[in-house]
Parts: C-alpha cells; structure tokens; sequence
C-alpha cells in the first residue's frame, strides 16, 4: 500500500488511495476523490486488472464498498480471472461488500437496435446499487463495447455523460475504461474524453527491443498536481505495480564500520576493506575472476553469520557450487546452514520491470546482510538503455534504503584496456569500483587489478598483479617498469625512467581519497 504524504502544496483536492502500488505516489497522493477518472489503453495494457485491482483495494485495505459495472465481460469471468492475483471477489459479494452488474452482451443472442432509447435503466441499477451497499467506488469496463453495440454514437455519449454527472452527484469515486488505437495517437478511440474530462490516465504496451514494456502515464488530473512523464509497471502475481522513479531516494549515509572482502590482500587496497552499507561494482572480462571474487566477497559474510544472497544471471546453482567447491568455499553447507541463497534467473524469461519486483521480494523474504550479482550487464541484452537506466537506479535505491552492502560484477566491453560495459550514471551511483584486466607483457598474458574508486576513503591506487589459483585470488605486486598498463598498447620503460616518474609523483602516492 502507498504511505506516500501528500506534502505538495498545490494539492489541496481532497484524494482517495487506489491502493495500486506505485500509482498513489505519481498522483501526489492518490486520485480525486468523488470524480471520474479515465484509464485508456491498448489492448493488453492491464485496464480490467487496474480497474478489479482498485475495486479490491478500496473494500480491502479501507473498506470502502464498490460496484463493478461490466460491459464485456460476465463477472463469472472477470472473477476467474483474477483469482490468479489472490483476489477472492465472492467473498466481498456475500458480505455486501461488492455488487456486479453485468451489461455484457451475450454472443448468442441477436441484437437489434430499433428506434429512440436512452441508458435510464442503467442509471437506475447503478444508483441502486450504490444506495444499498454504501458504495464509494465504481469501476466501469469498458464503454467501448457500447460504442460497438450502438450505432448512434451521440446517444451513446449523452447517456454517459448522463451516468457520469449521476455519479458524481452521488459522491463515488469511478474508473472508467476505454479503448486506444495506438500507443501515441489519441486518447481513446471514441473520443470518451468528450465527457469524462477531469482526469486522464494512459497506459501503453509498447515492443521494446523485442520485449513488450508496459508504462503509465498521467495525462491530467484536473485541480491537482501529479508526476509527468510515463513510469514503467509490471503485472505480477500480486497485480501491478507501478516503478516511479520520482520517488526513488538514495541517502548516503556518513561511513559505517568496514567489512571483510574474504581477501585480505583486497581489503589492504581498500584501506581496510569495504564500508558497510555500500555498493561495488567489480567490471572484467571473461576470464578475469569476476565470479571467484563475488564468491569470496559471499563466503566471508558467511563465516562472520551473516545471511548472504547471490543473484546469478548467467550460471545455475549446481556450477556455482562447483566453482565454490574448487575454491575451498562449501555453498551447499552455507545452504543448508540457511546463511546463503541462490537465486538463479534467466534474463530473458521476463522483463526488467519484473526481474526488478523478484530481485525486491526475494530480498524482502530472506533479510540478507550482503548481496552479490554475478553478472549485472546479462540484463542489458533484455531491454533499452533507458529501461536498463532505470532498473540499475531502482535496484541501487533498494539497495540503499535496506542499508544492504551489494557487490555487482559487470563484463568490461574488451579483454584489455580500462573502459565500462556499464552505462556512465550507474558509475557515479556505485560506492567502489574495481577494475579487473588482461595485460600483455612481452607476449604473455597476464591480470591486472585496480582500486579505480572508493568513496569517502583512501585506497592504493597502483595496479597490482594477481593469479587465480585452487585458493582463490592471489594478489600480488606491481606490475614494475610498465607504462600504460590499462590502456590496449602498455609501454615497457627504462629503469631510469621508471625511478624519475617514482620519485615526482612520490609525494601524492596512495595519500587522497575519493569524494
């Protein structure tokens, strides 16, 4: 539910909470209480479920009776359907909590459209049923089936907008749904804002990058302010949820104690290893030891008794178990001892909007202590750059507000050199960076690593060499007398050299930290 104040100034309509996750904050607070508020789409842009979904909240979570008026579907239907969600309509019925009234048409009876009429009938039933439950929501769906019905299309708005001022002077307030053609042309395909012009909601099931991508947009809300621009959502087995990234924080909070990388070596470079609650990003190529550093990071959280939780995008939980047994980490027992879980997702089996809500309650039902995901750029190949923008912003607020300490490995676009597959603003958001790289030197091919950043502390910012063996990651020293060594061509210098650039630079070394 949205707790979300409504603290804007230029919002002193009284609101109602739709109970919608999501949608309660991008309205400032809910949507205008006593009005009508119309929800357009396209075909499988989620209507039914926003308008059930407002009906079940409202008797729910603040017990406000409400009617549901069906056009299209039989409520037999309707409530088949959204059983998947956990909503149990029958249970509101029998309590007079919910009345259905159901003007679908039957495909087995004709039709014949004869003479002047009017919707007098409908009103009644509609005023009847909110008089004698005490309704104060009505969802209507859809009016474009009476568009489809009746010929007379100006009748057909007459008697709504009729019904609509009907329930408006009844104090109720309705969702109505209605039809779009296209994702970016009109606002609905009969032209329904002609008479329910008070507030307007879009939403859009676009194909993005070969992945359909639902958003919300308000368009109006007519004597209030709320957030402009589309926010992405997703349908899931709770219903939707609305992502807005208007409402997303990231406090930084001053420094918290440190914790241990597992690799002793790692944590000297770090000035004493990683602050508590923040984020790094370990970017390599393959190869490189991106995974064996997250499982090293995990392992040493389990020694200490703390719940750990691995995010893997790319391999199972048997070969990630494997490659732990290699390293002398026992995962299985760290599983059974109910100190680390293994979440493995397949980044094409859904879209990024609901990797997002798994990622959240998987940690909202474990409370882990660190998190690792091995490998975040996996997603990248699923959506757009906006999309993935906006999912690593999310997930890094998450992050922060659980006061979590999450460990991101990302693939680096080439085996050499120093450049980020990442996009530029998750760089800025992440706490530490740790590069890890191939060097060539005299035609051999050796690792590389580097503290590139570490916020609010002092690290070593030279380039040490590491091995990978059977006990995990071995740093070494320096790489001696080499110039360039992150960059595709590194230059092998003269002694001399190498001793004038030590001692100009000498008085610098190692001594600042990053902002």
């Amino acid at each position: 539910m949205d707790t979300t104040p409504n603290t804007n100034p230029l919002t002193k309509l009284k609101k109602i909470n739709t109970g919608i996750p999501g949608l309660d904050t991008i309205c400032h607070g809910g949507i205008p209480k006593g009005r009508t508020t119309l929800v357009a789409g396209t075909p499988g842009s989620a209507k039914t479920i926003i308008g059930t979904q407002f009906v079940y909240s409202g008797i729910k979570q603040f017990n406000e009776p409400a009617v549901f008026v069906t056009f299209e579907e039989a409520p037999d239907d309707i409530k088949s359907n959204v059983r998947s969600f956990g909503w149990e309509l029958e249970m509101f019925e029998s309590t007079d909590k919910l009345v259905f009234i159901d003007v679908s048409v039957d495909p087995s009876t004709p039709h014949t459209e004869a003479g002047n009429y009017d919707f007098t009938a409908l009103i009644s039933r509609v005023e009847y049923a909110i008089k004698k439950i005490n309704a104060k929501r009505v969802c209507i769906d859809s009016i474009a089936t009476l568009f489809s019905q009746f010929h007379n299309s100006g009748t057909v708005r007459h008697e709504m907008r009729r019904l609509e001022q009907s329930l408006k002077q009844l104090q109720v307030t309705t969702i109505i749904t209605c039809e779009r053609l296209t994702e970016y042309g009109d606002i609905s395909r009969d032209r329904v804002e002609e008479f329910v012009s008070d507030n307007v909601i879009l939403l859009r099931n676009v194909l993005d990058n070969e992945h359909r991508r639902r958003t919300i947009e308000i368009l109006k809300l007519r004597g209030t302010s709320h957030q402009k621009g589309e926010f992405p959502f997703s349908v899931s087995t709770q219903g939707v949820e609305i992502l807005p990234l208007s409402a997303i924080r990231l406090p930084q909070l001053p420094p918290e104690p440190r914790v241990s990388s597992g690799n002793i070596e790692l944590d000297k470079m770090c000035g004493g290893g990683f602050f508590q609650d923040s984020i790094i990003l370990c970017s390599g190529a393959t190869g490189t030891g991106k995974s064996l550093t997250v499982s090293t990071f995990l392992n040493a959280g389990c020694v200490r008794g703390e719940r750990v939780l691995l995010f893997s995008f790319k391999e199972s939980r048997e070969q990630l178990c494997s490659l732990a047994r290699n390293w002398g980490m026992d995962f299985e027992q760290w599983e059974k001892d109910k100190l680390l879980k293994i979440v493995c997702l397949y980044p094409e089996a859904q879209s990024i909007e609901d990797h997002l809500i798994r990622l959240r309650n998987e940690i909202k039902a474990f409370s882990p202590k660190r998190l690792a995901f091995d490998c975040l750029s996996a997603m990248e190949r699923i959506c757009s750059q906006k999309s993935f923008r906006e999912f690593t912003i999310a997930l890094t607020s998450l992050i922060k507000s659980n006061d979590l300490i999450a460990f991101f490995a990302s693939n680096a676009d080439s085996l050499v050199g120093g450049s980020f597959s990442l996009h530029n603003h998750f760089a800025t958001i992440v706490d530490t960076i740790i590069l890890l790289r191939y060097v060539e030197v005299r035609g051999e091919m050796r690792r590389g690593l580097m503290i590139l950043k570490m916020r609010g502390s002092a690290h070593d910012k030279s380039i040490r060499e590491y091995i990978v063996t059977d006990k995990g990651l071995t740093i070494g020293s320096t790489f001696e007398n080499i110039s360039g060594i992150f960059s595709d061509a590194p230059i092998q210098l003269p002694s001399a050299e190498h001793d004038r650039l030590n001692q100009l630079f000498e008085p610098s070394v190692n001594g600042n930290s990053d902002e």
